[in-house]
Formats: C-alpha cells, sequence, structure tokens
C-alpha cells in the first residue's frame, strides 16, 4: 500500500500545474489510501496529560471553516448510511429497524411537531453554551444530523445517565433527571450504541478549542454543571469518568471512522484525534494525583426477602479521611460508613420493591470527591428459575461453549445475558424460536439470563464452566 501510494503521488504531482482538478485527485487517493495522514500526530508522541491535549489541539486547529448552510450538503457525504438514508442517532437502532428514516434534502426542516416529520441540524455541543461563535458554530465533527423532535427535546441538556425518566424517544434516547453529579440535574441519555460517539465529540472540543472552552462556562446554562472553566481538565471530574467510561464501553465504530475521513477529506480538513487514536483520551484525561475512586464493584441484583449487602471501598484522595454516603437510593437500603474509605450498604428487599432501584454513592475527603452510580434489580424468588422450566429449555447447562435457547412460546422474546454485577455480556431481541450463544470467551462462573416479553418475565442461573 505504500509503494502504491508513493507511485501514485509522484505521478500526480508531475501533472499538478495542469489544473487544480489534479490536486484534487491527488488528495482523494492520498485519503483514500492512507486514511490517516502520515505523520499527522507526530507532535502528540511522548507526551500524556496537559501537554498532549495542547500537542493535538496545535494539530487539529485553525481547520478550515465551512457555512452553517454548508451543513446540509456536508451530510450526504458525511452521514448517509448505505442504504442512502441519512444516519440520525436519535432515531437509528443498530442492527434493528428504525422507527423511521429520512432522505436526503427532501425530509430536512422545517418545522415539525413529532417524531419522523423531519431532521434538522443538531449542536450535540449546544451553540448557546459559546454564544453562537464561530468556528464552533459550524464545526461538523460536533453537529449531527438528527430528529426535529427529539434534538427540541434534548435541548440544552446535558449528556448523561438518566435515572428517573420523563420522556424516551421511538428509539430509546431518554430525558430525565439524574444525581450522578451529586445534585438533581436534568440530563439527555442517547442510546448505548451511540454514547461513545457523542463522549469523543465532547474530547474533540476540549482539545480544538482549548484557547477558549474555559470562558464558555459563563454562558453554558446547563453546560455549568460539567464545564470546568478552564482548558484542562476542562470538564468537572464527575464528567470526565463519566465520558471516559462511554468511551470505554462504545467503542469506536466503523461509522465514526468513515465521518471522520470524509470530514477530514472534503470539508475541514482537520480530524478527531480519539476516533484515530481512542488511547488518546485515557493519556489525557485519566484518574489525576489525588483524586478519590470507587474500588468496589457494585452488587447489581438481590432478591425479596433476601438481605442485600454491599461492601463498599474508595482509596485515594489527599491523605484526609473517606466518607462514603448515599445521595440517592430506595428506601429498603440503608448505609453505614466508617470514615475511612469503606461503607456497607445493605438491606432486604420486599414484594414491593420489585423492580429496579436507583443508587448513586459519594466519597469525599472534603477536598475531592467522586461518585459512583448503579441500579439493583429486585427479584421474587420464584423468578429465578431452573432449567425444568415450563415450556423452556436452555442447554446445556453447565456449559463450556454454547448455550442454546428453546423458546417454544408465542411472541418475540428478548434475551439478555448478564454477570452478577449486571454488566451486559449479550443481547438479542425478535427471539421466538430456537437460538445459540456461543459463550466459548466467557469467564468460568455464574451468569443470569433474562428472557422477557409483553406478558413474560424470568431469569435462568447459568453457570460456565
Amino acid at each position: 500500500m505504500k509503494n502504491r501510494l508513493s507511485v501514485l503521488n509522484e505521478k500526480f504531482r508531475s501533472l499538478t500545474r495542469k489544473g487544480t482538478l489534479l490536486i484534487s485527485l491527488l488528495l482523494s487517493f492520498q485519503i483514500l489510501l492512507g486514511q490517516i495522514p502520515s505523520g499527522y500526530y507526530d507532535a502528540a508522541q511522548g507526551k500524556s496529560g496537559a501537554e498532549l491535549k495542547t500537542a493535538l489541539y496545535n494539530t487539529i486547529k485553525d481547520h478550515t471553516v465551512i457555512s452553517y448552510s454548508g451543513l446540509w450538503t456536508a451530510y450526504q457525504n458525511t452521514d448517509e448510511k448505505s442504504s442512502g438514508k441519512i444516519w440520525d442517532m436519535y432515531s437509528d437502532i443498530p442492527g434493528g429497524t428504525p422507527p423511521y428514516e429520512y432522505t436526503y434534502s427532501t425530509d430536512q426542516c422545517g418545522s415539525y411537531s413529532s417524531e419522523g416529520d423531519c431532521y434538522n441540524r443538531e449542536h450535540s455541543f449546544p451553540k448557546s453554551w459559546f454564544n453562537d461563535a464561530s468556528p464552533m458554530y459550524s464545526d461538523l465533527f460536533h453537529i449531527y444530523p438528527t430528529d426535529g423532535k427529539v434534538n427540541g427535546m434534548r435541548s440544552n441538556y446535558i449528556f448523561g445517565n438518566v435515572e428517573n425518566v420523563s420522556w424516551t424517544s421511538l428509539n430509546g434516547s431518554k430525558l430525565g433527571t439524574s444525581t450522578e453529579s451529586g445534585a438533581t440535574l436534568t440530563e439527555f441519555e442517547p442510546i448505548d450504541e451511540y454514547k461513545g460517539d457523542f463522549a469523543r465529540t465532547y474530547f474533540y472540543m476540549a482539545t480544538r478549542y482549548e484557547n477558549l472552552i474555559a470562558s464558555w462556562v459563563g454562558n453554558a446554562t446547563d453546560g455549568d454543571e460539567i464545564l470546568a472553566g478552564n482548558s484542562y481538565p476542562a470538564y468537572k471530574d464527575w464528567y470526565v469518568q463519566l465520558l471516559l467510561r462511554w468511551h470505554k464501553e462504545d467503542p469506536v465504530s466503523q461509522k465514526e471512522i468513515d465521518r471522520n475521513n470524509a470530514v477530514y477529506n472534503d470539508y475541514q480538513h482537520n480530524r478527531n484525534p480519539f476516533i484515530d487514536h481512542p488511547e488518546y483520551a485515557e493519556e489525557i484525561w485519566g484518574t489525576p494525583t489525588g483524586s478519590i475512586s470507587f474500588t468496589s464493584t457494585p452488587i447489581t441484583s438481590a432478591t425479596v426477602n433476601t438481605a442485600y449487602s454491599y461492601n463498599i471501598t474508595a482509596t485515594g484522595g489527599d491523605g484526609s479521611a473517606i466518607t462514603i454516603s448515599a445521595t440517592t437510593k430506595p428506601d429498603w437500603l440503608t448505609i453505614a460508613s466508617t470514615g475511612d474509605g469503606t461503607a456497607t450498604l445493605s438491606g432486604t428487599p420486599s414484594s414491593g420493591d420489585v423492580g429496579t432501584g436507583n443508587v448513586v454513592l459519594s466519597a469525599s475527603d472534603g477536598t475531592n470527591s467522586t461518585t459512583q452510580s448503579f441500579s439493583i434489580t429486585i427479584t421474587s424468588a420464584t423468578n429465578i428459575v431452573d432449567n425444568n422450566t415450563t415450556n423452556i429449555r436452555v442447554y446445556p447447562n453447565p456449559t463450556t461453549s454454547i448455550l442454546n435457547i428453546n423458546l417454544p412460546l408465542s411472541g418475540n422474546y428478548r434475551i439478555v445475558l448478564v454477570d452478577l454485577i449486571g454488566k451486559q455480556i449479550f443481547k438479542r431481541d425478535n427471539v421466538n424460536s430456537l437460538y445459540t450463544i456461543d459463550v466459548n470467551n466467557l469467564k468460568q462462573g455464574i451468569y443470569i439470563l433474562k428472557i422477557s416479553g409483553s406478558n413474560f418475565n424470568k431469569l435462568v442461573k447459568i453457570v460456565k464452566q
């Protein structure tokens, strides 16, 4: 590939005097064959933290600015699905059927009253936060085509993990409140498959506009809750941790890679470094010295009339005693903190507690603080079923390599496999007969298989040997 690119470059250099068209062709060949330009990130080598962020700023600054109206035309190239439809992250369902799709230009907003009416231009980093100033106002790396109604519902609210849902879009994006910051905030939560996309967008904004972002905090009515008022780290600690978690849990997709190349090649001639080099995010915003972190893993399941207990630990800080408290928890739980970085969250749920309860823990030494957010799913004892459940066969169980799920039931069902701390391993919708899951790569241990439908909900204990 390298030799082929060199030959093409040499050939086109000899012809560039004949017109600007050949220059354009040369650039197209370089992008097609090389993707990331050779040497583009040389200045980042050997750096970390604020120094790495500044090196990347110097690499991607002074991009070619397109007009705000030019975004409409750009979307046909940067945000087009293979089907020719516009790629809207507020309505798309990866691997499934979206509730609606948009045709380029034809469905461009316009006015809207409900979902599916039209698509418009969503400043995922709200434009009011930077007072509608250029070049942020038309920067393609944070402005996406999205459904007008969902865009309007999102408004200027920050992205986050919603705990109490007030509205849900047709693809599952949520609006509601959360206490993950330590205060009750209204937040908007995209679906899991696009959380990493928006996290890398925010890392880009903090880097590309390193020289400006410190001043934006005064304009950002909702952004004040996440902007730190400085160039580094640019975001408050709790939000840095949220972005890093989304970045890790939703890795870079081919969609992002293709979009990154299109923006660089055809429009702005700069790149999002966190798509090209995902490791840069951790190298810049990894856990800073003096910060507090939780070192215990939450227990996310409980059974009616059975004692629940989670032994919590947190370390770090400035050497002062660390106190752990619960800013949000179900009433059936109590917390006892020792004041030395340990605490116990315990209680016994009753039948009235069946469902999901949200928990937000805070650890503080008086100067530094952090939060841990999770949910506890409470089930009746009868909901944990064995392999002999009527009309359901899950086999072999225990298993070493595959898991067969036979559902001789009418209707379509969702199957979800989680570990004992609630982390999702596998999910599949619209299962209505026999389905097989490959579990070769799972560690030995116990897992929970959730089988659910409109009038059916069962949990099956799975043993991986």
